[in-house]
């Protein structure tokens, strides 16, 4: 059962990196990978309620990798991190299988309180470079959240999210594996878009009364 999750990360890199070129070069050149599988331990620890050494483990992946799993996330199959510097992923935070995370990503929670306070993310879900997502919502299955969003609502299932604060700007779309990060929409440039087009419309209609008036 181990070995053959080993493989399955391993394979994973190579299905979803193009420059991964070998099997010695994810292995050791991956940090992501290091720290998917010192995060497995230390989970393991963490759930015997060997919690200072699972904490301890998981500060010195922090220290390797630079990037931050909390000992208490659960994190599902063919997880992959992205070139990972920054990515943090909080306690309580649920990931579901096939999903990607870019660099500067965050899970992150937003109380207090001993509770369920980070996100659960579904199945199949990329969540883009610098992206934020805080507090104990869910983004659903094959969700794409784009990079640099800030995201405090939950997502449904398909939809893509943009901005600060994250909106959904297109409620579904076929599973994906990769996140095109040019062709995610922009509503910012699309409102400057429906404005300008107001603006000719209106300039339009004032000329055709000008001729009118003589």
């Amino acid at each position: 059962m181990l070995f053959s999750t080993l493989r399955e990360d391993i394979r994973t890199v190579l299905a979803r990196d193009p420059a991964a070129r070998s099997v010695l070069e994810v292995i050791f050149c991956y940090p992501g990978l290091h720290a998917l599988w010192l995060h497995r331990l230390a989970h393991f620890l963490w759930r015997h309620k060997l919690l200072f050494l699972a904490r301890f483990l998981s500060h010195i992946n922090r220290f390797l990798t630079n990037i931050e799993i909390h000992p208490g996330a659960r994190i599902g199959r063919r997880f992959f991190i992205d070139h990972g510097a920054g990515v943090v992923i909080g306690e309580t935070a649920e990931i579901g299988d096939d999903v990607v995370m870019y660099q500067g990503a965050v899970l992150g929670g937003t109380s207090l309180k001993k509770e369920k306070r980070h996100p659960t993310i579904g199945n199949n879900v990329v969540i883009g470079a610098g992206a934020i997502i805080l507090g104990a919502i869910t983004v659903g299955d094959n969700a794409r959240i784009g990079a640099g969003s800030v995201v405090v609502k939950s997502v449904p299932p398909g939809a893509t999210v943009v901005g600060i604060p994250g909106k959904v700007t297109q409620e579904r779309v076929e599973p994906v594996m990769n996140l095109e990060h040019g062709r995610l929409p922009d509503p910012v440039d699309e409102a400057i878009r429906f404005l300008l087009q107001r603006q000719d419309e209106l300039e339009e209609r004032l000329k055709r009364l000008e001729r009118t008036s003589g």
